[in-house]
């Protein structure tokens, strides 16, 4: 299946039948692929080989990125696929008429770093047995990512986590984090409790820093004004907080960042901040790169379980092909050989996992096809066949 997905970049089976070649009927290599996929427990085992991969790598001061998503299926009927029900619309800021199914991912990255270590990826359904609600499966993935990487990191949420359900979690659990918040929560400051946005105007702007990121595909440059002050949630009097504002230039709403990081005083331990945050938004892209990459959305399967167990094997791909080839020294040069081999016509990208990816889809497609996971006894010294180990 892993060869298969990256060799066609698809979670089509028969599509990955075809890139397997098998000396079978088609149909019948697709019905086994289908038939495995209902291995009892499979998408856990491979949601903790991949977590036990990524977690080992998560230093204290990484950027742990929690980010819920969906899949889209607009054109699916409800009596066609398990469990499809209707799923938030970005564009309408609400649960919309979208068909699909809701996701969740995770990536662990050093603040304003390049390397992207995928986590953790899972799908769920409201309509499935035992679902309770989605802030529950967001804490479960971070209970799950907590204590694989032994507390360390910092997770990261965006506006979605401003709500007691996150904050007292993290705070049970000895978490370090940045939230961004809305603006409309109440804090305990000196002067007892005010509303964030009204503590925001009152903050001091002591540093300025310019910040490089991308914005609607170009790379801009701007200078950033920040400062912070010593806050509490009326929740928990006694956990010493810090909240963070940031000024664009261009005099819009400040950027509202509360953190446990209570050392964040001094300039350096700001800019951790507000580049921790910034940081989160690379899991937007590692997101966008997934599902255009393997055509998550294109998924069709009879059974949910099923379902749940293809996400996982593409969590699996995702991490071969953003984590494993970094390594080591030896598998750097590897992927970047296999970038040169992708032939991009601009040069490889920002976010250069594309052309990874599609160099990994050109050799497996040139060079051989799937002999299973030791290669053929019989083959001769010095074949171009290429073996993936896993």
């Amino acid at each position: 299946m892993l060869f298969g997905i990256q060799a066609g970049q698809t979670v089509v089976l028969s599509r990955i039948a075809r890139e397997l070649d098998e000396d079978i009927l088609l149909k019948k290599t697709e019905e086994r692929l289908s038939r495995h996929l209902l291995a009892e427990g499979l998408d856990r085992t491979v949601q903790d080989a991949v977590l036990a991969h990524g977690a080992g790598k998560v230093q204290d001061d990484d950027i742990v990125s929690i980010d819920p998503s969906d899949i889209q299926k607009p054109y699916a009927q409800e009596d066609g696929m398990p469990l499809l029900a209707k799923v938030w619309d970005g564009s309408k800021g609400r649960v919309g008429d979208n068909l699909g199914y809701n996701l969740c991912f995770a990536t662990a990255t050093p603040s304003m770093s390049q390397r992207i270590v995928p986590l953790h990826m899972t799908m769920w359904s409201v309509k499935e047995a035992g679902f309770t609600s989605e802030n529950d499966r967001v804490l479960e993935v971070v209970r799950r990512i907590a204590r694989a990487a032994e507390r360390r990191g910092i997770y990261v949420y965006d506006r979605g986590g401003d709500g007691d359900w996150l904050f007292d979690f993290f705070i049970a659990e000895g978490l370090d984090f940045i939230v961004r918040l809305v603006g409309n929560r109440l804090l305990l400051h000196w002067n007892g409790e005010r509303l964030a946005e009204n503590l925001a105007g009152t903050c001091e702007m002591k540093y300025r820093q310019n910040v490089t990121f991308k914005s609607h595909g170009k790379e801009v440059d701007v200078p950033v004004d920040y400062g912070s002050l010593p806050v509490r949630l009326p929740g928990h009097p006694g956990v010493e907080l810090r909240l963070v504002v940031a000024k664009w230039p261009r005099g819009e709403k400040p950027m509202m960042l509360l953190t446990s990081l209570n050392a964040a005083r001094s300039r350096r331990r700001l800019r951790q901040a507000v580049e921790g945050y910034l940081t989160r938004w690379r899991i937007e892209d590692t997101i966008r790169f997934v599902k255009k990459t393997y055509e998550l959305e294109d998924v069709r399967l009879l059974s949910f379980e099923r379902l749940k167990a293809m996400v996982a094997i593409v969590s699996a791909a995702a991490c071969f092909a953003m984590s494993w080839l970094g390594l080591s020294d030896k598998l750097s040069v590897l992927a970047e050989h296999v970038k040169r081999v992708s032939k991009r016509m601009f040069g490889a990208p920002d976010f250069f996992f594309y052309a990874i990816a599609d160099g990994i889809r050109r050799l497996f497609v040139r060079h051989g096809r799937w002999n299973g996971l030791d290669g053929p006894d019989d083959e001769e010294e010095g074949s171009c066949q290429m073996e993936l180990a896993l």
